[in-house]
């Protein structure tokens, strides 16, 4: 849906985005990961044509951004950190606005913007002044006019920023829905937010892209499995590491001496079967009681604080 290839942005001698590739999929949702300063926001003002790249490209459905740029911003909405509203107008007569901008067709706009406003929640103050409105309703009226004329790509600059829990819920589960038929990429330094939210993760640091992270666990052929099983290391490794599928033993400390804690890599399909049925299997017949047997991942936290201080450690 909207790619960028090899992007560089400067602002003087300060380097906003250096050599950035990354793509966000039809009807995906994806998370723009970094510290403050990281290169977020730059990265979306180039995702939606407000300025251009030094270097690189700018693709939304293969069309370059900067070749047609009428073309691919009929496909984009966009959330600014700061929304662009007008105080003195009615959320009705703003989102008519907007819609002229983008150019609905006359005739379809009303039900075009009753659609909006119930989907915002903004049914019972659509003809209130936005300057009267709370900042929660006010993010909804920004969510609002980033629907107008139907975008395929929903962008959202730190959508949550500033709210209070509850209203942080509310945009939080619209966001969810957005999702299920749009592309959607949202900015945000909340990790928890993006590990809810999205399918995948791109992480920024001082202007460059460190890594990509599969959030749904469909890019991996492999899952981490933790164990605490009754019995002596020496009596249970050698007929776990014979268990077809398991690619790595890590032995844990544990506190019992009776106990073996294990961190096994594994493929998540195997000819014998999954993995947790060959163990199980293989404890019953050692009559080893397992006391217990999960699934483990890292959580986004770790992941980004990991890549983010590693990054800082290079020269």
């Amino acid at each position: 849906m909207i790619e960028l290839e090899h992007v560089t942005k400067k602002y003087g001698s300060i380097t906003a985005l250096s050599d950035v590739s990354f793509r966000a999929e039809n009807r995906r949702t994806v998370g723009l990961l970094g510290r403050n300063g990281a290169g977020k926001t730059t990265a979306l003002n180039l995702m939606t044509g407000y300025m251009p790249p030094d270097s690189g490209r700018v693709l939304v459905d293969g069309m370059d951004m900067m070749t047609h740029a009428r073309e691919c911003k009929r496909r984009i909405g966009y959330l600014p950190e700061r929304p662009p509203l007008y105080d003195e107008m009615t959320v009705r007569e703003y989102l008519n606005f907007v819609c002229d901008l983008k150019e609905v067709v006359r005739k379809d706009r009303k039900a075009h913007t009753d659609e909006i406003t119930e989907m915002c929640a903004l049914t019972d103050v659509r003809d209130r002044l936005i300057g009267h409105l709370s900042k929660g309703y006010r993010q909804r009226v920004g969510i609002a006019q980033a629907l107008c004329g139907n975008p395929e790509l929903i962008i959202l600059d730190e959508p949550t920023v500033g709210l209070d829990p509850m209203q942080v819920v509310e945009i939080r589960e619209m966001i969810r829905e957005l999702g299920k038929d749009h592309t959607v990429l949202f900015s945000s330094h909340i990790l928890t937010e993006v590990q809810q939210l999205c399918s995948t993760a791109v992480i920024l640091n001082v202007g460059r892209m460190i890594r990509t992270v599969d959030l749904t666990g469909e890019g991996s052929d492999t899952v981490t499995l933790r164990v605490s099983v009754a019995g002596k290391p020496k009596d249970i490794l050698p007929g776990v590491r014979s268990i077809e599928g398991i690619r790595k033993t890590e032995t844990l400390s544990s506190g019992d001496p009776g106990v073996t804690e294990l961190r096994l890599t594994c493929a998540k399909k195997t000819t014998r079967g999954r993995v947790t049925d060959q163990l199980f299997h293989l404890f019953a017949a050692m009559d080893a009681p397992i006391r217990m047997l999960a699934p483990e991942a890292d959580s986004l936290e770790d992941v980004f604080l990991h890549a983010t201080e590693r990054e800082d450690d290079v020269p």
